[in-house]
């Protein structure tokens, strides 16, 4: 797999029936290895680790609803009071982030009310702020530490 922007992290992998999984921590269970899941394994450890974020309240690829469509975050850390801390779109590294990316992740938030937004294809890392009272969000340099 392709070296990606972010700390050099451990994983456990599997081989089974010629494809390989990678072992989730927060689902507790082997995933297929593809390009975005990659991606999604490193933030994952990115946020634990380097940005001390308990396990207990990462959430991954869980279904929510918007407009009664059906759509699939792929990480959401929750704050201590089960509010929405940080919502996370982690698309493969190939995959340029643009406009549309960050339209995705807005349409998700105007139902979670997330205070924070992250995207990332593992090579390019964006992150914004929401200010709620002005409807717009504010690009930052990076995600604050979990406190």
């Amino acid at each position: 797999m392709q070296t990606l922007n972010f700390p050099k992290y451990s994983f456990r992998f599997k081989n089974s029936e010629n494809k390989i999984s990678i072992f989730d921590h927060i689902r507790k269970k082997f995933v297929i290895l593809q390009p975005e899941e990659w991606v999604r394994q490193h933030c994952i450890q990115f946020l634990i680790n380097d940005k001390g974020f308990p396990e207990s309240l990462i959430n991954v690829e869980k279904e929510l609803k918007i407009n009664n469509l059906r759509k699939r975050y792929d990480i959401v850390v929750f704050k201590p009071d089960g509010s929405i801390h940080l919502i996370v779109e982690c698309k493969a590294p190939h995959v340029t982030i643009n406009q549309d990316t960050f339209d995705q992740i807005a349409k998700y938030n105007l139902s979670l009310n997330a205070t924070y937004l992250m995207v990332t294809n593992g090579i390019n890392h964006f992150y914004c702020l929401i200010d709620f009272n002005k409807e717009c969000y504010k690009f930052l340099k990076e995600i604050p530490n979990y406190h």
